[in-house]
């Protein structure tokens, strides 16, 4: 046996294979031991690569986007003024109304008592047309007279009067000599209004037209022709006067 065949271990001796294994064992932790730098910059290399791409999702959003606090503050101020805005207009509508309502309320109520009070007017007219209001009682009238008129309440429907369907109610016909048009001969009740609204209308009787007074005024109408066209004896005479 030569001593190169004594220097390589035999597998088949137990000695030998122990020395065998002992030495792949140092083998393999040797190759594990170098292959972990490896896998550690391997995870290192991966780390980089997380937060390059994190570097670029922050730099593609445009951070100019986001509303600073200043511009939220004014955008606030902006609605709530607007809401104030739309607020006021609301009560200023509301105001309106409610003086409107309250002046309609108020218009009412006056008319109210005062088409109670119409009856006691009517009364009292009666009386001063038959000269019944004396004393105390005339002063009690004038006063009441006074403060209806105080309130806007008028009075209408005078005889010559022309007639108005709107003013009047025609209970009946009677003539009225020189009525030229159609119009109110006697009043039987008198009518009321406040401003333009009617509370009553006046009770009247109605006359047409007279028609002697239409040809008298159509004779008077020639009379003035007449008058316009007929020559000027004056000026006639001094055409005709001889010159010295």
């Amino acid at each position: 046996m030569s001593q190169n065949d004594n220097l390589t271990p035999d597998p088949e001796d137990p000695r030998d294979k122990e020395k065998l294994d002992a030495q792949r064992e140092e083998a393999a932790d040797e190759t594990a031991a170098g292959a972990q730098p490896d896998g550690t910059e391997q995870d290192d290399s991966h780390g980089d690569d997380v937060d390059d791409a994190f570097e670029q999702i922050v730099e593609g959003v445009d951070v100019e986007e986001a509303p600073s606090k200043e511009q939220q503050l004014e955008t606030m101020l902006t609605e709530r003024t607007e809401d104030l805005q739309r607020l006021q207009a609301e009560y200023v509508n509301y105001k309106r109304r409610v003086d409107r309502d309250r002046d309609l309320s108020k218009r009412s109520g006056i008319e109210k008592v005062l088409a109670d009070l119409m009856p006691v007017l009517d009364s009292v007219a009666m009386a001063r047309q038959h000269g019944e209001l004396e004393g105390g009682f005339k002063l009690v009238a004038d006063e009441l007279e006074k403060v209806s008129r105080a309130h806007g309440l008028e009075s209408f429907g005078e005889i010559g009067d022309e007639f108005d369907p709107m003013l009047h109610e025609a209970l009946m016909q009677m003539p009225l000599e020189g009525a030229r048009v159609t119009c109110v001969s006697q009043v039987m009740q008198p009518g009321y209004r406040i401003e333009d609204r009617v509370l009553r209308p006046a009770r009247v009787a109605v006359s047409e037209p007279d028609p002697h007074a239409a040809q008298d005024d159509s004779e008077h109408a020639n009379d003035v022709a007449a008058t316009d066209t007929a020559p000027d004896e004056s000026s006639n005479d001094d055409k005709t006067k001889p010159t010295d």
